[in-house]
């Protein structure tokens, strides 16, 4: 009895959990997902001038319906040429997720401005907003209610009384943020930033009532330290409240120079996500292209229903620079300590 209480409120929790407030996506691997942490880090880009990113994460494989979330992004900065202490940074960004047994999906797609005005040459100020469309649907035939049970088991064939009024919706959604970067010298690279999303609170619902999603507040601030010529070690830590609901993720990871240029890169690091998971990272980057792979170990009571078996995530980025040198002004030096 004991083992199937937990695999009943698992399955309990995946099929009704669209029907509370739910919380918004996320990915342990925050720094390699910058679009969604906070609109300002659009075209802030530490070691380039525009990039390309995907990230994917399987949540909970263990139990009957994991979560998987995928997302896609790009951004680059504008207007290098014209404005010789700042520029703007343009880009997009696509959302999507699966979760439960009535395949519960959320897509999001997301188009994103930002400004970013160097102070002096040591600081830089960012604020930007991203504006998108987000669509969530679910399949009611899938799921079971408690009107449904006919005294063994949830039996579909019973009608149910559950007050659904549709199973598609969609709606506007607006993000707004700041970021402050301050980098006093080529091996010394700290940055912060807070985020409000879901400014509008926009309405979610699939019943005939007024459920707005809750707006969510996430600040952030990662480092980067130049040890020598073969060691950089990356800081960083996140926060996210939503309604009731709040994560913390500290921790970090370390770059070890392979090739001597920095042309190939490995990294490894740990992070901790409280009251729930051990994150272990470890990474490879060959020149522009950086690949990291983490596995999130359950540390909460819910490891006793998923065997600590959380999630796993990879993100894949594409970092370039422009051709045309003229572009790359020099009041703008690379911001991000390199090897």
């Amino acid at each position: 009895m004991k083992k199937i209480i937990p695999y009943l409120l698992t399955v309990t929790l995946c099929t009704l959990g669209f029907a509370a407030t739910a919380q918004d996506l996320h990915f342990s691997q925050f720094f390699n997902s910058p679009l969604s942490t906070n609109p300002a880090n659009t075209g802030f880009i530490p070691d380039g001038d525009y990039r390309v990113g995907v990230n994917y994460r399987n949540q909970w494989a263990s139990i009957p319906v994991p979560y998987k979330t995928m997302s896609a992004f790009g951004d680059a900065q504008l207007f290098k040429d014209r404005l010789e202490y700042g520029w703007v940074g343009v880009g997009g960004m696509i959302l999507h997720d699966v979760a439960g047994t009535g395949n519960l999906t959320s897509t999001k797609v997301y188009g994103s401005i930002a400004y970013h005005q160097l102070l002096g040459f040591s600081s830089l100020l960012s604020a930007g907003f991203n504006v998108g469309w987000a669509n969530k649907r679910v399949d009611i035939t899938k799921l079971t209610f408690g009107d449904q049970w006919n005294g063994q088991f949830f039996d579909s064939q019973i009608p149910t009384a559950e007050p659904f009024a549709q199973n598609n919706i969609n709606y506007l959604d607006i993000q707004v943020g700041m970021n402050y970067a301050y980098f006093p010298n080529e091996n010394v690279y700290i940055n912060g930033g807070f985020s409000v999303h879901h400014v509008n609170k926009p309405q979610e619902t699939f019943y005939n009532n007024n459920n707005q999603i809750d707006r969510r507040y996430i600040g952030f601030l990662n480092a980067s330290i130049k040890l020598s010529d073969m060691v950089i070690i990356n800081p960083g830590g996140y926060y996210s409240q939503q309604a009731k609901a709040s994560e913390v993720v500290i921790g970090g990871n370390a770059a070890y120079n392979l090739s001597g240029d920095g042309a190939q890169q490995l990294f490894g690091g740990l992070y901790y996500r409280f009251n729930d998971a051990a994150i272990f990272l470890v990474g490879y980057q060959v020149k522009n292209v950086k690949m990291m792979f983490n596995y999130d170990v359950t540390t909460s009571q819910f490891s006793s229903s998923n065997r600590r078996q959380g999630a796993y995530e990879i993100g894949i980025i594409y970092t370039g620079l422009y051709p045309n040198l003229q572009f790359r002004n020099a009041a703008r030096k690379t911001l991000c300590p390199s090897f």
